[in-house]
């Protein structure tokens, strides 16, 4: 659970400002987290003035990168081996509005010589989704960086095939179930057509970068699919723009993720937490299944 600090106070932007090249810097938000479940909302600016030095290794498809010698290959032709800064940009600027998963590997490491098939069987699954894998030297493996419309919206490091797979479904979905909120508009519009029938909305609130977000919205596409005629899902990142925000503070939502019940036009209920168990209990609850803990 995290917590939303001082939103009002401070303007969120909408996308994080692109440095002169894509890999000379980062310039991104760090959401400070003092404690395991608090999430501090701040704004940091983090630069590296030198410029990432791409290695000159060639892999080829169906090559066991980035693993060692005598590892079985594995069919990667959908993971595109980026060699130098031009060809990276070039990556993204031809991605356009895909999520953009990018590996930053080394050759000599187990991390990254286990997580790379499961990289490569997400771009099969993951049509949607662009997958690069650079290869560098690099203290910290696996080490992935996630971009959208030439802009990092994400990093994450040493990470294991499980949040790989939640940040890939968080930050790359666009076509399951659950309805994409971008405004306050768009949560009067799914309000006002599901006003009647007695369908209940569960309203996923949350933040870009925030852990326990991550790690429920599997649970929530699993649920969007199995209860899709008698709820409607739909989620709304808060920093994403200033209306997505004042809708959190008119909400008075403090902690995220929070979860908004709503029926017939009124919230119902809210439920603040990533529990698995515990959101599957609540949805229930409010779509009058009766429950007993």
């Amino acid at each position: 659970m995290a917590t939303v600090a001082n939103f009002s106070a401070n303007r969120i932007t909408t996308v994080i400002p692109r440095p002169t090249s894509a890999v000379a810097s980062t310039s991104s938000f760090v959401f400070f987290d003092p404690k395991p479940n608090s999430l501090i909302l701040k704004q940091r600016w983090v630069k590296n003035p030198s410029k990432r030095s791409f290695s000159a290794v060639k892999v080829k498809a169906g090559a066991a990168s980035p693993g060692k010698v005598g590892t079985p290959a594995v069919n990667d032709e959908k993971v595109q081996k980026i060699h130098s800064g031009e060809e990276f940009d070039e990556a993204l600027k031809k991605a356009k509005n895909k999520l953009v998963v990018v590996e930053f590997a080394t050759s000599k490491s187990d991390q990254s010589n286990k997580i790379y098939p499961f990289m490569v069987e997400l771009s099969r699954t993951c049509n949607d989704v662009d997958f690069l894998l650079v290869m560098e030297k690099i203290e910290k493996v696996p080490h992935f960086s996630f971009y959208k419309s030439m802009e990092k919206i994400h990093e994450e490091e040493g990470i294991g095939p499980d949040q790989l797979m939640g940040d890939v479904l968080y930050y790359g979905d666009s076509h399951s179930a659950v309805v994409q909120l971008h405004g306050r508009a768009d949560v009067e519009k799914l309000i006002d057509e599901n006003r009647t029938g007695g369908k209940l909305i569960v309203l996923d609130v949350g933040l870009k970068h925030c852990g326990p977000c991550v790690k429920v919205y599997p649970t929530v596409l699993k649920l969007s699919r199995s209860m899709s005629e008698t709820i409607v899902f739909a989620r709304m990142n808060g920093d994403e723009n200033d209306s997505c925000m004042e809708f959190l503070k008119d909400m008075n939502v403090i902690e995220v993720p929070t979860f908004l019940f709503i029926r017939n036009g009124d919230i119902c209920g809210r439920y603040v937490g990533s529990g698995k168990g515990e959101l599957i209990g609540e949805i229930l609850r409010y779509s009058g299944v009766r429950v007993t803990y």
